[in-house]
């Protein structure tokens, strides 16, 4: 069973080491051009994960290799700003 107070920990990540980002689009966004140019030369790997219902938004699972806690930070903050979430 997990105690509350874990949950205000951080958890351990160790670095380096391929992350999951969960990404969603409105479904005219071009992902790819997105991604490629947050990541600029890194090499990554997405592929679609789902389309909602009405075929407004889609959803990408995009992985790539992180070295540090604030690379990984830098990443989702990027997305964060071009899409409409990122998990």
């Amino acid at each position: 069973m997990v105690n509350i107070c874990d949950f205000k920990k951080e958890p351990i990540i160790n670095y380096p080491t391929f992350w999951d980002y969960k990404v969603v689009f409105e479904a005219e966004v071009d992902a790819l051009e997105i991604f490629t140019q947050i990541l600029n030369e890194r090499e990554f790997k997405y592929k679609i994960s789902n389309t909602s219902k009405q075929g407004t938004y889609k959803s990408y699972l995009l992985s790539v290799y992180v070295d540090s806690k604030d690379d990984r930070l830098n990443i989702f903050n990027q997305l964060k700003s071009k899409a409409k979430f990122v998990l």
